[in-house]
C-alpha cells in the first residue's frame, strides 16, 4: 500500500442510521492510494436479547484487504456467540472473539498459503442502555467527546511503545524506524501471519498481537458523539481538533454523513496521503443545530467569496494553489475550530471553478 495516485479518488462511500436513541454516518474515501483497504460495520439493534445494543467498528486493512473485510463481516458474530459474552462478561467476551477470529482467519486458503499477507487494525463500540464497550487493536482510534472535548481515548498500539517493544523483542524481533523488523507500522492486528510463526510462544506473545484492548465506561448524559476511524484521519488531526470540529459542524447541519465527509476532505486538503474511513456515533447530548451557528456559517461564506472575487479580480491568471495561500495569509473570522481554512478548501474550490473556469484543472487536494 505504498504507492499513491496522481490525483485522490474523492468519492465517498456512505451510510448512515439511527436506533435506540442513536443516530450515526459513516464517511469512507480512498484518497490517494493505489487500492481501497478500510472496511467498516455499523449496526443498531443487535436481534433477540441484544436488540437495545448497537456495534459500531472501523478496519484499516494493509498489504490488501482481505482480512479487513472478513473481519468487517464477521467480527460482530464471533464475539456476540462468545460463551462469555453470553454470560454477560462482555469484556471477556470481546477478548475471546477477537483471539477467535484471528485463530480461524489462518484457515482462509489464499491467508494459509501465504499468497495473501494482509492484515489489518480495529476499533469497535458496543454501546447499550448504560454501557459503552471499546477495543481496539493497532492504531485505529475511538475518541469520546463531551463539550466538545475528547474525554477518553484509545492508545494507538506502536511498536515503540515500551510494552510492545518488549513483546516484539522477546518474540526474536527488532524496532527499527519504529516498525516491526522494519516493516510493520502497527504493533498489534488481525491477520499478518507472517509475523505470528513463533512456535513455542502463545497468540498473544507473536511479533504482532491480534489481543484487544478493551475499555468498559457507563454511559452519562454529558456525552455528546463518539468517533471511530482509522489513522488516515489521525495522521493530520488531534483528538482535540476533531472533537472542536465536529461539535462544531454539529451546531450548523444535524446531517451525520454530511459531518463526517467534512471530517475526511478537510484531513484530505491537510495533506493526509491515506485511506480514510470514519463512524460519528451521535448519543442524545450531542450538540443541536443552532440557528446563531448557521448564520455564522453564511456570513464566513459570503466573506470568502467576496474575497476570492476580490483576489481574482486584482490576481485575473492566479492558479487555485496561489489563491489558498492568499486567503491563509488572512485573519478569516468564524473558521471552522479545529479545521481552519482545509475545512472551507471544498467551498473555495466551488467559488474558483465557478469563477475561473478555465483554471479549474488547478484545483489539486493537499497542501497549500
Amino acid at each position: 500500500m505504498g504507492a499513491f495516485l496522481e490525483k485522490p479518488m474523492t468519492s465517498k462511500h456512505n451510510e448512515h442510521g439511527e436506533g435506540n436513541g442513536l443516530r450515526y454516518g459513516v464517511g469512507s474515501m480512498q484518497g490517494w492510494r493505489c487500492e481501497m483497504e478500510d472496511a467498516y460495520h455499523a449496526k443498531t439493534g443487535l436481534g433477540d436479547s441484544l436488540d437495545d445494543w448497537n456495534y459500531f467498528a472501523v478496519f484499516d486493512g494493509h498489504a490488501g484487504d482481505n482480512v479487513a473485510k472478513h473481519c468487517a463481516a464477521n467480527l460482530l458474530q464471533r464475539i456476540i456467540t462468545t460463551t462469555e459474552f453470553g454470560n454477560n462478561d462482555i469484556t471477556k467476551g470481546i477478548h475471546t472473539g477477537f483471539l477467535q477470529l484471528d485463530e480461524s482467519m489462518r484457515n482462509i486458503p489464499e491467508l494459509a498459503s501465504g499468497l495473501d499477507k494482509s492484515g489489518t487494525t480495529a476499533v469497535c463500540a458496543f454501546i447499550s442502555g448504560q454501557h459503552l464497550y471499546i477495543a481496539n487493536c493497532g492504531d485505529s482510534r475511538a475518541v469520546l467527546c463531551q463539550n466538545a472535548q475528547p474525554i477518553f481515548t484509545t492508545q494507538d498500539h506502536k511498536p515503540i511503545l515500551p510494552g510492545e517493544k518488549e513483546r516484539i523483542q522477546n518474540a526474536g524481533g527488532s524496532v527499527m524506524v519504529q516498525r516491526v523488523n522494519g516493516s510493520l507500522a502497527v504493533s498489534r492486528a488481525l491477520g499478518d501471519y507472517d509475523y505470528k510463526k513463533v512456535a513455542n510462544l502463545g497468540q498473544c506473545e507473536q511479533l504482532v498481537s491480534p489481543e484487544p484492548e478493551i475499555f468498559c465506561r457507563d454511559r452519562e448524559p454529558a456525552d455528546e458523539f463518539l468517533v471511530l476511524a482509522c489513522d488516515g484521519v489521525w495522521d493530520v488531526m488531534s483528538n482535540e481538533e476533531l472533537c472542536q470540529f465536529v461539535h462544531n459542524r454539529l451546531e450548523v447541519s444535524d446531517n451525520l454523513v454530511d459531518v463526517a465527509n467534512q471530517v475526511i476532505d478537510t484531513c484530505l486538503h491537510k495533506g493526509s496521503r491515506d485511506n480514510m474511513s470514519i463512524i460519528i456515533i451521535a448519543f442524545p447530548g450531542a450538540p443541536p443545530v443552532s440557528e446563531e451557528a448557521q448564520k455564522r456559517e453564511e456570513a464566513l461564506e459570503q466573506h470568502l467569496r467576496a474575497r476570492i472575487e476580490q483576489i481574482l479580480g486584482e490576481m485575473s491568471s492566479i492558479e487555485y494553489g496561489a489563491l489558498l495561500k492568499e486567503l491563509a495569509r488572512e485573519d478569516i473570522p468564524d473558521l471552522p475550530p479545529g479545521g481552519g481554512l482545509h475545512a472551507k478548501c471544498s467551498y473555495v474550490s466551488k467559488v474558483f471553478k465557478e469563477l475561473h473556469p478555465k483554471l479549474a484543472e488547478t484545483c489539486e487536494m493537499g497542501n497549500y
